[in-house]
């Protein structure tokens, strides 16, 4: 395990996420619901308090709300601590003024004073929008084994996404010999989980030197780690061989809840070992109804099943109605859906509420697109949605209490 103060953690959680349209129309990125009770930065926070990591730095900026009031004070992942612990680190106006964070080295040069207050021996910068589970510690180690400057986890994604990422090139003593920043021509599908160690020092220098740089971007993969290796510092990879997913777009977003729902999945979330926290939503268990059929699905706490659900994930206070059927689905938390209602490949946002006899279309085009509704959505009774990424934002509700009422009937 990591000693605290050993290591300080800086995640990035201040993401706008614009791939993901309509869902992050009114929160961050990080903040996203995921996995049925879960937000995306469950993950990271997790991680970091698994491997030992208790001094956590999250760094917001993007329509922070929804996320500020999710992390608190970090008591769900036990980071709430006197010394150390997790604190909520926004863009702030100082006595040589300041500016919204312009990119990921500058956001971490914003906040060089909670670095240096801590004095650790080494930097553990973080993404807050990946779900996967890994050890820190594991990392620390190789990190410091291997004598590096600056370790980079790594994992293989297919070929055809490398473009998405940053990429490195490495020897066989995993020492890095190139970097790209998605390449239009990767040279490696080795791709940057945005995970990085530096040591303290040289990452003071280079995150000095690149503010001070005119023509920066203020980007660790375009700027400040390119620097490092033309300078011939020691960067090295560290392959990580668990899951991991860029939840950067809808179609990525849905299929990683998909992922959740074999028998034996890569991403366990029933793993003892290495628990999953969230904040608790204290809501009583969920029913499942005689006329209910579910299979191959997540049913969290609250929610109340009339209808067929399969291979699909439930949030927390989500009612379905009568015959309705959703399949290979994500409905989040607060969703009242009527009866009579087919929803197939889609992914419904918190608090919608969706009338009797509603159903998604299927897709001419073949594409097999998926359906997104953003929060706190109506569909009028018998409205059809098409099944194409993006679809265009619903109105809101007149009135969400007469849906509600109708939702399933008497039972």
């Amino acid at each position: 395990m990591i000693r605290a103060r050993t290591c300080v953690a800086m995640l990035l959680a201040g993401g706008e996420g614009r791939r993901l349209g309509v869902l992050t129309r009114e929160t961050a990125k990080p903040a996203v619901p995921f996995g049925g009770k879960y937000r995306i930065i469950d993950f990271a926070l997790s991680n970091c308090s698994n491997s030992g990591v208790e001094t956590v730095g999250v760094l917001t900026q993007y329509r922070p709300l929804v996320l500020n009031s999710h992390i608190g004070v970090g008591a769900p992942w036990g980071l709430d601590k006197k010394q150390g612990g997790l604190c909520l680190l926004p863009p702030f106006v100082g006595d040589s003024g300041g500016t919204w964070y312009k990119g990921t080295a500058n956001a971490i040069y914003q906040n060089l004073n909670i670095i240096e207050e801590y004095n650790p021996e080494y930097v553990l910068v973080l993404s807050g929008d990946h779900i996967y589970k890994m050890d820190y510690s594991h990392m620390l180690h190789f990190h410091k084994e291997a004598g590096a400057d600056l370790t980079i986890a790594c994992t293989g994604v297919p070929w055809s996404e490398a473009s998405r990422f940053g990429v490195v090139i490495k020897d066989a003593s995993s020492r890095i010999q190139r970097f790209q920043e998605k390449p239009a021509r990767p040279e490696s599908n080795l791709a940057s989980m945005g995970v990085y160690i530096f040591n303290t020092k040289p990452l003071l220098e280079y995150l000095k030197r690149d503010n001070a740089d005119a023509s920066s971007n203020n980007d660790f993969g375009k700027d400040v780690i390119p620097k490092m290796l033309a300078e011939g510092l020691r960067l090295y990879s560290h392959t990580f061989g668990g899951y991991w997913k860029d939840v950067g777009t809808v179609e990525s977003l849905w299929e990683a809840n998909m992922d959740l729902l074999g028998e034996n999945p890569d991403m366990d979330l029933h793993d003892e070992s290495w628990p999953v926290f969230t904040v608790n939503h204290n809501l009583p268990p969920h029913y499942i109804a005689k006329s209910a059929n579910v299979s191959r699905s997540l049913i969290s706490e609250g929610c109340q099943i009339f209808g067929s659900v399969e291979h699909s994930v439930i949030f927390p206070g989500v009612v379905i109605g009568k015959r309705s059927v959703i399949k290979d689905a994500v409905i989040m938390s607060g969703t009242l859906i009527g009866s009579d209602v087919t929803i197939e490949r889609a992914i419904i946002g918190e608090r919608c509420r969706v009338g009797d006899c509603c159903s998604t279309l299927p897709d001419p085009l073949g594409h097999r697109g998926i359906v997104v509704l953003r929060d706190r959505s109506t569909l009028a009774s018998g409205q059809n949605i098409p099944a194409v990424s993006a679809v265009p934002v619903v109105p809101q509700a007149q009135s969400l209490a007469s849906v509600a009422s109708k939702a399933v009937g008497n039972e």
